[in-house]
């Protein structure tokens, strides 16, 4: 074989890793953004909510602090994680705002919280302080270790837990009015009626 031969076939091998990285590449983000993001599956769907205490956010009046026995006290909890510097928070907001005054859900005993995750605890005060407070409850999760119990992949993300604590759906992503009306609030009506049937078996042991 002549130098002039083996030149391009040099050539060609020094740039096959690119291409090859290039290629794979291409393909994670395909397979990364297809379909519906909010649709993230959970491996702690069905499994129950981790344990934890977090405290409360100083300066919020009569809002308390979060622990893992509060998810356990026979009602359905939403539990939603954000931050004051996460903008899609601030967008999804209207809607957590809208499912704290409905009267059905609150006839029902849904009980909506917030997970304050990785946010200096001014900053969250001065965020709810401008938008409004739909939370009933908030834990602070200054390092993001219940977060990442939770299997947080990052804010905002939204979790209904059934009345026995077990985590029944994981909605990722920025809230929209129709993603609360057709996927949230449906969703929340699975959890009341699994929360009723598993109560009933207990009376009937």
């Amino acid at each position: 074989m002549s130098a002039e031969d083996s030149a391009p076939r040099s050539r060609l091998a020094l740039f096959l890793p690119l291409v090859v990285f290039v290629a794979l590449a291409g393909l994670f983000l395909a397979r990364l953004f297809a379909g519906d993001a909010s649709r993230l599956p959970s491996a702690l769907i069905g499994k129950q909510a981790p344990q934890f205490t977090l405290p409360a956010l100083p300066g919020l009046a009569g809002v308390g602090g979060l622990t893992g026995d509060d998810l356990r006290k026979g009602r359905v909890s939403v539990v939603n994680v954000f931050a004051s510097w996460c903008a899609p928070c601030r967008a999804e907001h209207a809607q957590l705002l809208a499912l704290a005054k409905d009267p059905a859900l609150a006839q029902k005993g849904v009980a909506l919280a917030g997970l304050a995750y990785k946010d200096e605890p001014a900053n969250s005060l001065r965020f709810l302080e401008e938008v409004g407070n739909p939370f009933a409850a908030i834990g602070v999760d200054l390092a993001g270790r219940v977060a990442i119990d939770f299997g947080v992949y990052g804010v905002p993300e939204t979790f209904i837990i059934r009345g026995d604590g077990a985590i029944a759906y994981k909605f990722v992503g920025p809230l929209t009015r129709q993603a609360l009306e057709e996927t949230l609030l449906p969703e929340i009506e699975k959890a009341l009626a699994s929360t009723r049937a598993a109560a009933l078996a207990d009376t009937q042991k």
